[in-house]
């Protein structure tokens, strides 16, 4: 595996595809408006144009999409009938059904939702939940925030408003006293407190993937949680049902880009925790980091570019060393938490906690 086609060329599409050529890999970049990227061959594509999406898609050995994931279904469509491997960062569980369904037939690895969450948290709560002998609960927890708030919303859009707008607003799907059910976004509001900074959390879609399906009769409780700050919510809660912008979402996304864009100095947190039996106590386990900026190619990077770019360029080498079936469908829980570490990208993960 050499050659990847990068679709999608914003600040993530951007990093992960210099990231792949840092790792040994021959990216080549497509976008509607294509940056100039040093060293990195940048072309034009209409993704919904399927001819030339087929033409630009020819002869790559696997695939790349960090567009919004409306469009993803269709990348991973032509992906499939090339016999590409595919790979994504979507949160949207309809377009990971879909793909999951051609994966079926795949001669390549279809691999979606290999982000940050979904995609490194599961990896980090399949691992806590495996070094328990009987596990009852697992709570994933993961925020991008500005490390200076200002406002009632204390937030800034430095992710995809139509991926922040979906996963607010679509029901979430929770293991619950041993029982898969779905729940509304934005609720189940609770405390948490990383590094002395105080958070809430609550729930949003798709963070979890396909986590419940796998842990089914084996874990009594798993759920995912957004982390902001205290009074973010209710802010947002009031903004789209109040005010009824659940029913305009595209209208949403761009108010809310337009009062708080994206910022420079960002913090990620992850809050993943396991409770369960080890040796016959009853023990929690946890894994706790504060990811910042950091240099790479001699730039700095917002900490939600980074993690997310080093997330899914990590799960590509995994596959290209052999760490991962060639084909069929990967679930995020699938992949060892210690091999992932491991590779260039993943590393990164290891070296700054809270």
């Amino acid at each position: 595996m050499k050659t990847i086609a990068v679709l999608g060329l914003g600040k993530v599409g951007r990093l992960a595809a210099e990231l792949l050529q840092e790792a040994g890999f021959q990216p080549v970049g497509f976008d509607a408006k294509p940056p100039s990227v040093a060293g990195l061959e940048c072309n034009t594509l209409d993704v919904s144009d399927e001819a030339a999406l087929d033409r630009a898609l020819s002869g790559m050995d696997a695939v790349l999409s960090c567009l919004p994931f409306a469009l993803n279904a269709a990348v991973a469509r032509t992906a499939h009938a090339l016999g590409a491997h595919y790979f994504d960062l979507t949160e949207d569980v309809a377009t990971t059904k879909a793909i999951r369904e051609m994966a079926a037939t795949s001669r390549g690895l279809m691999a979606p939702q290999c982000g940050l969450a979904p995609g490194f948290v599961g990896i980090v709560g399949a691992h806590l939940i495996e070094t328990l002998d009987t596990c009852r609960s697992c709570r994933m927890r993961v925020g991008a925030l500005p490390q200076h708030p200002s406002g009632l919303m204390g937030y800034s859009f430095n992710w995809s408003p139509e991926g922040v707008v979906n996963e607010y607003l679509n029901d979430c799907e929770v293991l619950e006293g041993g029982q898969i059910k779905m729940v509304s976004a934005m609720e189940w509001i609770e405390k948490i407190v990383i590094g002395g900074v105080e958070l809430e959390a609550f729930t949003t879609s798709g963070g979890l993937g396909t986590m419940c399906e796998t842990y089914l009769g084996r874990v009594s409780d798993i759920d995912y949680k957004t982390m902001r700050y205290p009074g973010h919510v209710k802010q947002m809660n009031f903004f789209f049902h109040e005010l009824m912008m659940r029913d305009r979402r595209e209208e949403a996304g761009r108010i809310l880009v337009d009062a708080k864009p994206p910022v420079c100095d960002d913090v990620v947190y992850i809050h993943v925790a396991a409770e369960g039996t080890a040796d016959g106590d009853l023990v929690r386990r946890e894994f706790v980091r504060a990811l910042r900026p950091v240099e790479i190619g001699g730039r700095m990077r917002t900490a939600i570019s980074w993690t997310t770019a080093s997330s899914v360029v990590a799960v590509i080498e995994m596959l290209r060393d052999g760490h991962l079936p060639a084909s069929g469908f990967l679930k995020q829980e699938d992949i060892p938490l210690g091999a992932f570490l491991n590779t260039q990208n993943g590393s990164r993960y290891d070296e700054r906690s809270a």
